[in-house]
């Protein structure tokens, strides 16, 4: 992995970081955006121009590559580069999220 993508990607946006994980297994666009919206709860929708333009960019940078082609649908899956892009930030929102719980419980013990 180089430095460049690391660049790039590190911190990661939600949306990228949503449908890399949708990528884990084959999946359509439609079937991305169904995938991200189930899995937050609705809280991220993508919408076709938005994830299409990100297809595009992951694909250029060699994070997802398509797999399929039927009826016009592209199935996509990431790569192992774009794997190992999202198991660093993975990590990265995990000691976040671990640096947080710390502070905010450690506040809670002060009142």
């Amino acid at each position: 992995m180089t430095e460049a993508l690391l660049k790039k990607y590190r911190p990661m946006t939600e949306t990228t970081y949503y449908t890399l994980l949708a990528m884990t297994e084959p999946r359509h666009g439609y079937a991305v955006m169904q995938f991200v919206s189930s899995l937050t709860e609705g809280r991220i929708r993508l919408g076709t121009g938005t994830l299409y333009t990100m297809t595009g960019r992951l694909m250029e940078d060699g994070l997802i590559a398509m797999v399929a082609q039927e009826n016009g649908k592209k199935t996509y899956r990431i790569t192992q580069v774009g794997r190992e892009l999202l198991e660093l930030e993975t990590e990265r929102l995990r000691c976040q999220l671990a640096n947080g719980l710390e502070i905010l419980r450690g506040g809670e013990e002060d009142d």
